[in-house]
């Protein structure tokens, strides 16, 4: 990653000092602090599809929309307004005006900074065209391939402009094959973050130069590496009262893999939340701590709502013995989730993976066949386990050979990982070999397929079944082996699956979409690329001096109104009573 150059906090200071300044809150400054599992898998706003990038580029960075995280609607963002057309096909989005990029060397002048519809059209652009190595970014599969009006065609080469995309004063339109339904949540997707047409001729995407509320300062490296982001002193909005946003003067991100370091650095108060405490000791924290819950005001807050993310094990499509659906059966039956839910996880999950790929969350999605889901789905059974394998051609696992098993390093994945490997040699007599690397380096061997099978956990980008199901649109395979696979990891491919998958988001009507998404998961289920293992049900504790930190089942947080301040008792009294 580049360091913002002297220059650049030289820029800062001077444009800062040039500028009207909103009046700050009473209660604004200081700083809060959090724990990353693991390094961003990386910088590239375009090329997001991990958790942990996007938590630290959606502080930096903007899209045309944003979801809101208290109740995870579509809300203005570098757009102030849109107009949807009658027949879906046609989005017409106004800009703001008062928008600046962060400072960087390649603006000479406070000028070039100002956000526009051309910064937009570039953004897009560069989303859909190939990388170096001839592949595409995650924006361009999840967002543009298959329903922005000529984008596969510049993809390729065939044309030189994005046909459905229309410039017109500061207003852009996006003109689509086929209607969306969700066209708008995926906008908000931080791989659809909007990037300086300067920033891109100068290949420095990777500087992380966006409109957020928060400019990423420095990789600070130390016993513990952590992210250091700092206020915009430019940013363009505002709260109710007119008070400058954001109101905190940094965010940090900690990078600590360890649960129980977290904990310990969070009972430390180095750091103001958690979300997942260590299995050994989730009693002592929520017991022994009680006190600390109970008192009037609170110190700790807890938290404790399913979050809509599916651990997993994905197979790779490629290999000749994974091809084999009694094989990929015979693993999923070889499995006792029990087994790991109580002894790895301590039962922090909100359901063992006995359903498919879409969390079992009533709520989330209304009318969805979680039963039917279940019944075609997987739970231990060691006897039909071994029939498969041996119908498949591997009695006693005899012929199969060893294979690998990718993951990333974490106490808790790896636990998952030793486990895993026990049972599948206990019940099949096959040897899995464990291999632990970085989250970037699990994220490379994914696309590439440098593996027979590898860990992961999705979570929504919306919500929706389809953010969970896309992730096995065989339409989205590329043709070349050789050519990385940025979303569908494991090269699935499944006809029936792919037509219902497409009738869902042609329907206009929910209980329609719901009726073909959930058909399409039990085809998914019946012919498994991947082996369920838990629904996340992180508790989340925070210290109850941190004000307006919403938790959501995204897992996405926005600190631009976040503030801290201590509560007195009448204080905390009177908002007791006004929630209720």
């Amino acid at each position: 990653m580049k360091i913002i150059c002297l220059y650049s906090i030289l820029l800062l200071l001077v444009f800062s000092c040039n500028n009207d300044k909103r009046p700050l809150y009473e209660n604004a400054g200081g700083s809060i602090k959090l724990s990353l599992e693991t390094e961003p898998a990386t910088y590239i706003s375009r090329d997001v599809g991990d958790i942990y990038s996007a938590n630290v580029l959606s502080q930096v960075m903007e899209c045309l929309v944003s979801l809101n995280p208290k109740d995870l609607s579509v809300s203005p963002q570098i757009a102030k307004s849109w107009k949807i057309s009658a027949d879906g096909l046609s989005y017409e989005f106004t800009i703001r005006n008062n928008i600046l990029f962060h400072p960087s060397s390649v603006f000479a002048s406070e000028k070039e900074r100002i956000l526009t519809v051309d910064d937009i059209k570039k953004t897009v652009e560069l989303i859909c065209s190939q990388d170096e190595s001839g592949t595409a970014g995650v924006a361009y599969s999840l967002v543009f391939e298959q329903y922005l009006k000529g984008a596969q065609s510049f993809y390729t080469k065939k044309a030189k402009n994005i046909s459905g995309l229309k410039v017109n004063g500061n207003k852009i339109t996006f003109v689509l094959n086929e209607k969306d339904n969700n066209f708008l949540n995926k906008l908000a997707h931080i791989s659809c973050a909007i990037i300086s047409r300067k920033i891109i001729d100068a290949n420095l995407e990777q500087d992380m130069i966006g409109t957020g509320p928060f400019i990423f300062r420095e990789y600070k490296k130390g016993v513990t590496n952590s992210i250091v982001l700092t206020k915009n002193e430019d940013y363009y909005l505002a709260d109710e009262n007119g008070f400058a946003l954001p109101y905190l003067d940094s965010v940090i991100y900690i990078l600590e893999s360890r649960k129980l370091e977290q904990l310990d650095l969070f009972e430390q108060k180095k750091l103001d939340l958690i979300v997942g405490l260590p299995a050994s000791r989730i009693s002592k924290m929520l017991e022994g701590r009680i006190s600390d819950f109970n008192s009037t005001p609170p110190l700790l807050v807890l938290q404790n709502n399913p979050i809509l993310t599916t651990n997993f094990y994905f197979f790779n499509m490629q290999d000749e013995r994974f091809k084999k659906l009694k094989v990929r059966q015979a693993f999923n039956y070889a499995i006792d989730k029990e087994q790991i839910g109580i002894d790895i996880l301590r039962n922090q999950f909100s359901e063992l993976g006995y359903y498919g790929i879409v969390p079992p969350i009533p709520n989330a999605f209304r009318g969805y066949d979680y039963e039917g889901i279940k019944s075609v789905s997987y739970s231990f059974n060691p006897e039909k386990a071994r029939q498969l394998l041996a119908e498949a051609g591997y009695p006693g696992g005899k012929g199969f050979g060893t294979i690998n098993l990718r993951f990333n390093i974490n106490d808790v994945h790896s636990a998952v990982a030793d486990e895993f490997s026990k049972q599948i040699s206990q019940v099949l007599g096959i040897n899995v070999n464990i291999d632990a690397s970085s989250f970037e380096q699990l994220e490379k061997d994914a696309k590439k397929g440098n593996s027979e099978i590898f860990r992961a956990a999705w979570t929504a980008d919306y919500a929706s079944p389809e953010t969970f199901l896309f992730n096995f649109y065989g339409k989205i395979v590329p043709s070349n082996k050789s050519k990385l696979s940025p979303v569908n990891h494991s090269r699935y491919v499944n006809s029936e699956f792919d037509n219902l998958f497409e009738m869902a988001k042609k329907s206009n009507k929910l209980s329609d979409q719901m009726n073909y998404f959930s058909k399409a998961e039990k085809v998914l289920m019946q012919d498994p690329p991947i082996i369920p293992l838990w629904y996340k049900g992180d508790y989340g504790i925070v210290y109850s001096n941190v004000r307006d930190l919403y938790f959501n089942s995204l897992n996405i947080y926005n600190f631009t109104k976040v503030y801290k301040k201590e509560w007195t008792k009448e204080e905390y009294l009177k908002s007791i009573k006004n929630v209720k």
